[in-house]
């Protein structure tokens, strides 16, 4: 998948699932686009879908891993499955866990659970970054699993993560940074890269976000000019949130081949259930002593009409990184 978006210029929406419902969601919209696509869970969502009682994040994304593997198998596109940011402190509660699982599934006769997991040590200096970088990578690829890592910081708020405080200069990555990442992980295997270049986690209107994909350029072109190429990494675009069309169609030129979306999917899928109550508020609440309207409280009502919405808005998310169209299902 990651071949073929390179040298298709295009790439592939990540987008993070909580639930049944978002997951079937997220199928849709890659089937109804003809596109492959990758689904991601992330701490706080393997929480969620843990339940109330058991709260486990690597438990819960286990579930959801397992769930679409099973899903999947009605849809004629490829659906890579992958964890989102995980920070040093939740490696052995949460990633150790997951690799764990997929050493279990192999040794079952199966595929890893999920195809690739991401380590943010952007938290920590690039040093320690990229010593822990390497020791997972080493795992992953004995697994036949893809890591992806970070350096420099994405701005703002996710899953409890907050980089708000940060000063600008964290916000983006330097040339120097993307050859040192380079030189230690690509003698160990396959790794994506999220290099930062002012991205920004949350919700923001049209112009707000100040991005600098040149950033991705000259940064690939540091490591091109001292390693050849074939050296040119796969990068990851992180808080996308906010950005133009023609940002977004930028980086593709520059080595993009996955881009997260998860605050324009959650308000995609809260939109209509907020429609549906309000337009039904009689029905949906026992108001003054009455009984309501059975079939607009059922949750089914409104939770259809949340992942068709979730399912309207990726398909749009897959036009504009241009993989309508472009499934390698069967070609492969």
């Amino acid at each position: 998948m990651l071949d073929a978006a390179q040298k298709g210029a295009y790439a592939y929406p990540a987008i993070n699932i909580t639930s049944l419902t978002t997951a079937n969601g997220a199928l849709k919209a890659f089937a109804d686009s003809n596109s492959d696509g990758i689904i991601q869970v992330s701490t706080g969502g393997g929480q969620f879908a843990s339940g109330l009682n058991v709260n486990d994040a690597a438990f819960g994304a286990i579930v959801l891993a397992e769930a679409v593997h099973t899903l999947a198998e009605k849809y004629d596109v490829l659906i890579a499955l992958h964890t989102d940011h995980c920070h040093p402190e939740k490696v052995d509660s949460f990633l150790r866990p997951l690799l764990d699982a997929s050493r279990k599934r192999i040794a079952e006769g199966k595929g890893p659970l999920f195809q690739s997991h991401m380590f943010d040590g952007s938290v920590v200096d690039l040093k320690e970054n990229l010593a822990i970088s390497t020791e997972l990578l080493k795992e992953c690829q004995e697994l036949d699993i893809i890591l992806e890592v970070e350096a420099g910081c994405v701005g703002g708020e996710e899953d409890g993560h907050d980089t708000s405080g940060l000063p600008a200069e964290k916000l983006y990555t330097t040339p120097a940074d993307m050859v040192a990442v380079y030189e230690a992980l690509q003698p160990i295997g396959r790794f994506l890269f999220a290099a930062t270049f002012g991205n920004v986690h949350g919700a923001y209107k049209p112009g707000s976000v100040k991005l600098k994909p040149t950033i991705l350029r000259d940064g690939q072109k540091a490591v091109t000019d001292k390693h050849g190429a074939e050296a040119e990494m796969d990068l990851v675009f992180h808080g996308g949130s906010g950005s133009s069309l023609e940002e977004l169609r930028e980086t593709l030129d520059y080595g993009v081949v996955k881009m997260n979306i998860d605050t324009d999917t959650q308000y995609a899928f809260t939109r209509p259930i907020v429609t549906h109550v309000c337009e039904n508020i009689e029905g949906v609440l026992k108001i003054d002593g009455e009984v309501g309207n059975k079939k607009f409280y059922d949750p089914r009502s409104y939770l259809k009409k949340a992942e068709k919405s979730l399912c309207d808005r990726l398909m749009v998310a897959c036009n504009d990184l241009r993989s309508t169209g472009n499934t390698i299902f069967g070609k492969v």
